[in-house]
């Protein structure tokens, strides 16, 4: 066997087993149970959040599904001068939960972890059941309803309690189809779990 071959197969084979996790997308995001099914990780963390912070899955799962498509590693799209030139992203959000700097390293202190990454499920479903606690403690927005819990997480909680959402019309229809797929995701739930 010739040298090229053997380099080209040990760099195929390294590339193959190495790099981070698989941060694509499930392939049927409109099915709960599939989804679970495809990435069974993803419901013993959703579980452990609901244990913990009494989030429901299926509100966590409409919540992970408006903000990254379940892509683990997803950023928000770059900002460009004179449309060719790049000038960053549009803000820090990154990871299942779309947590900004900020708010991920308040909830690493508040919450003792960290270690805790965004592209982590488990760290973003703990991240997202943690931000909708406090939610529900200091705004009374009921950790069942998916619709509320957006606004909340979207435009933080001073933004929630000042109504900034009553001004975006189009964030009020994403909150509106958060709450539907909330409820599509419970009912899927119910009959495969």
């Amino acid at each position: 066997m010739s040298r090229f071959l053997r380099a080209s197969l040990v760099v195929l084979c390294l590339a193959s087993c190495g790099g981070g996790g698989n941060y694509s997308a499930p392939r049927q995001l409109d099915d709960a149970c599939a989804i679970i099914r495809e990435r069974p990780h993803y419901l013993r963390a959703m579980a452990a959040t609901e244990r913990r912070w009494g989030v429901p899955i299926h509100v966590q799962m409409a919540t992970i599904h408006q903000e990254s498509k379940f892509v683990g590693n997803a950023r928000t799209p770059h900002t460009f001068v004179l449309g060719v030139i790049p000038m960053g992203r549009q803000s820090t959000a990154y990871g299942y939960s779309q947590a900004l700097n900020a708010t991920w390293e308040e909830y690493q202190r508040s919450a003792g972890n960290r270690r805790a990454r965004r592209d982590d499920i488990r760290d973003a479903t703990d991240f997202m059941g943690w931000y909708m606690d406090q939610s529900e403690r200091g705004l009374g927005i009921s950790k069942a309803d998916a619709e509320a819990q957006y606004l909340a997480y979207h435009e933080g909680r001073t933004g929630y309690a000042n109504q900034s959402y009553l001004n975006k019309p189009w964030l009020m229809e994403v909150a509106k189809k958060v709450g539907q797929r909330s409820e599509m995701y419970r009912m899927q739930l119910a009959t495969c779990r």
